[in-house]
């Protein structure tokens, strides 16, 4: 890699082994590179104090903010010699809202000398609530003493950088690292061509760094923004544009269906009509399975929308091509029931071979790593055989042993649970490669679609099959009004002795050994309230079997159990036998159970909106209404109850989708949850900057098409390396 050799530099040599190990540790900093890429996260006025009434529960804070008021309080204490501690409380104003500091022990001394009423500073430390009230205990604190030559030299410029920091590493500290670096800027190669740059009237990189790290003006940071917006934006989208520019190159096998095929007796034996928005996507994907190299597609719907049988419409095709097709899920559960559910839908027409088979018929096999050996044995030679023209299984599909006659399409269900060498493997057991569907029941946003698959061409299927009932979702205030949660279990029993059934979903099993340094400790209310370990399976369903729902059968379901054991649930539960299945999230998706019409998520607020979301829509899928209940023991003003509040609101997925991302920061989209690599963005915001990911997609294109080996951009080369760092880059390169 030919990095800028200033920019390269590793932060030991600079900055010292000290400071430079707490930045590799704690924020993954290592080169000067890194650093100079470490923007602050927002700015303060001289002038300007910060909010407080804004601070966020839980989280690192940095604030500026004058001292109201200081008072030294002394008490008895075991601890101290003389009987007797301090604790000096510290009540910071922005003018609007106070805060409370708070100083013990020997820690009490400095700040009570310093921190005198009148005085500015700012103040580093985790936001927390004591007696209702919220406090930061022994923060970090910088005088801001404007008249000193330090303080001048360090806050040279009307704006202070206020940057991503940890408990270890304020953020002055991390300033002060940055100006000892910034010089190294002047020699950061720039990675826009310079036509892109001029056309757009774009600052150049050195001059970018410059001002988002010392600027003078709003300005000069609304420049530098802008700037290193386009820059993150462009090279993904060039690493992506350059991705679907091999894919065009490779060679793939054309799949048309016959006439008269195993597709045409499909679509004859099914009990309903195809929606519009399935038969148009139907459509985009036969046309991609015609052409000669392979098909690159998501399919995203709501949840409920009918994907599975558009992907099982493409099985056949391919089937009737003399093809065979693999689908790959993420968990055993999800693979047995769709295996179960494809072939109800099919019938006679996947008992290939078998007596009592329809004359187009193919076998549809599973494949699982539980399987018995002979079992096992049976469907590895269905596959190398042909015998069997459809496998769906776990990521057991992928070992070396398993072989196939022709692979022609790979289906992959809820693909970010699949790691990129997984999902090659597969790609690569075909003679030719295999077309790619990728299908998700996480509704996404149009941006980020093209940023996270923008390898792929997107469908969308937003419409839901006839017959499908609304859900209606409440907030269960369990710490405000505790007979709100026992009137949901009247709900349960209701919707029980109507004939139906109902899921209970809890964060965790529960039968996790008690950490033996915590056991025996005593906990204040305070902590108990704040630490309360989440709700499991096994505790609420005893609870529920011994009291509010005694007398129903109540069964568990998680990831834990035998996967035998899973299934058996699973088909008891599917057949009505059980009235309620208390379980983890590995019913979130694809488990369709029509009669299940209730559902209460426990300790909703441990949950992402897009995983409620899912979650909620086990329910409501036959002719009767469903109902979720989201509990939750969160404050009212919480952001949690909010977020509850939301979901509660809607049923649109695709609105949820951005009120999630708005919620979250962007690595946790386009980072582990896709790639499993750090995310490369820092200052592009996928659901705020459209317009840049359109423009820079467009300019990309562009760009790659003239020049696919980027022979005349080294610049560009060079930051394909740097900002997409190595995972992310192998995860594009193998999509």
């Amino acid at each position: 890699m030919d990095l800028v050799p200033a920019l390269e530099e590793p932060l030991k040599k600079v900055l010292g082994p000290p400071t430079a190990k707490v930045m590799a540790e704690h924020l993954g900093l290592h080169t000067v590179g890194d650093l100079l890429h470490h923007y602050p996260r927002r700015y303060e006025e001289r002038g300007q104090l910060t909010h407080l009434a804004d601070l966020p529960m839980d989280e690192h804070v940095t604030v500026v903010a004058m001292v109201a008021d200081a008072r030294l309080h002394s008490f008895a204490s075991a601890k101290s010699p003389r009987g007797k501690g301090q604790r000096l409380e510290v009540t910071i104003t922005d003018g609007h809202g106070r805060l409370q500091l708070v100083f013990f022990g020997n820690g009490v001394h400095k700040p009570h000398k310093e921190l005198l009423p009148g005085t500015r500073a700012m103040f580093a430390g985790k936001v927390s609530v004591f007696n209702r009230r919220l406090q930061l205990a022994h923060p970090a604190y910088e005088l801001l003493r404007g008249d000193t030559e330090e303080a001048v030299e360090t806050w040279a410029g009307a704006l202070i950088p206020l940057y991503p920091a940890t408990a270890k590493l304020e953020s002055w500290k991390i300033g002060k690292a940055v100006q000892t670096v910034l010089p190294s800027a002047q020699e950061a190669v720039d990675p826009l061509p310079d036509s892109l740059r001029e056309g757009r009237g774009l600052v150049s990189l050195p001059e970018a760094l410059l001002k988002i790290h010392r600027p003078h003006t709003k300005a000069d940071i609304d420049a530098a923004r802008t700037r290193l917006k386009w820059d993150e934006a462009f090279v993904l989208q060039v690493a992506l544009a350059r991705r679907r520019h091999a894919d065009a190159q490779l060679p793939a096998v054309p799949r048309r269906p016959a006439a008269d095929g195993l597709l045409s007796a499909f679509d004859d034996r099914l009990p309903f009509t195809l929606t519009d928005g399935q038969r148009k996507v139907s459509a985009e994907i036969f046309d991609d399975l015609a052409t000669d190299h392979p098909m690159h597609r998501l399919l995203q719907g709501e949840v409920g929308s009918g994907k599975t049988l558009v992907a099982l419409r493409a099985m056949l095709a391919v089937v009737d091509a003399g093809g065979q097709a693999a689908l790959l899920a993420p968990t055993e559960v999800l693979a047995q029931q769709h295996h179960r559910s494809v072939v109800e839908m099919m019938g006679e027409l996947a008992e290939g071979g078998m007596l009592g088979g329809a004359d187009r018929a193919t076998k549809v096999v599973l494949l699982t790593g539980s399987m018995g050996t002979a079992a096992r044995r049976q469907a590895l030679l269905d596959l190398v055989t042909g015998e069997a023209g459809i496998v769906i299984g776990t990521h057991a599909l992928i070992e070396d042993k398993v072989r196939f006659h022709d692979l022609g399409l790979v289906v992959v269900d809820e693909q970010h649970r699949f790691g990129v060498e997984q999902r090659d493997a597969l790609r690569g057991k075909g003679k030719q490669p295999p077309h790619l569907l990728v299908m998700t029941a996480t509704p996404i946003p149009r941006t980020v679609a093209m940023t996270v698959f923008g390898d792929l061409e997107t469908s969308v299927l937003d419409q839901l099959p006839a017959g499908r009932s609304p859900i209606a979702s409440h907030v269960v205030p369990a710490a405000d009004k505790p007979h709100f949660l026992a009137r949901a279990w009247e709900r349960v029993r209701e919707e029980v002795a109507n004939g139906h059934q109902a899921y209970v979903v809890c964060p965790r099993i529960g039968d996790e050994d008690e950490d033996p340094k915590k056991a025996g400790r005593k906990k204040s209310p305070e902590d108990e309230a704040e630490k309360r370990p989440p709700l499991a399976v096994l505790d609420v369903a005893d609870h529920l079997a011994k009291g509010p729902l005694q007398g129903l059968t109540v069964e568990v379901l998680h990831g834990r159990m035998h996967p035998d054991d899973k299934d058996a649930v699973m088909r008891r539960f599917a057949a009505g036998d059980t009235d309620v299945l208390v379980a983890t999230t590995v019913i979130e998706v694809g488990v369709n159970v029509p009669n299940a019409t209730a559902m209460v998520i426990m300790d909703a607020d441990r949950f992402g909106v897009s995983q409620l979301h899912q979650l909620r829509g086990r329910v409501g899928r036959g002719s009767a209404p469903g109902l979720c209940l989201l509990v939750t023991e969160m404050p009212e003003a919480s952001p949690a109850r909010q977020r509850l509040g939301a979901v509660a609101a809607t049923l649109d997925g695709f609105e949820l989708s951005r009120i999630d991302l708005e919620q979250r920061r962007e690595g946790d989209v386009l980072g582990q949850a896709q790639s499993g690599a750090r995310s490369s963005l820092r200052v592009l915001a996928v659901i705020e900057d459209e317009e840049v990911i359109e423009q820079a997609r467009e300019e990309a294109v562009a760009v790659v098409e003239a020049d696919p080996e980027l022979t005349a951009h080294p610049g560009l080369r060079t930051a394909l390396d740097a900002l997409v760092d190595e995972e992310r880059e192998q995860y594009l390169e193998k999509g």
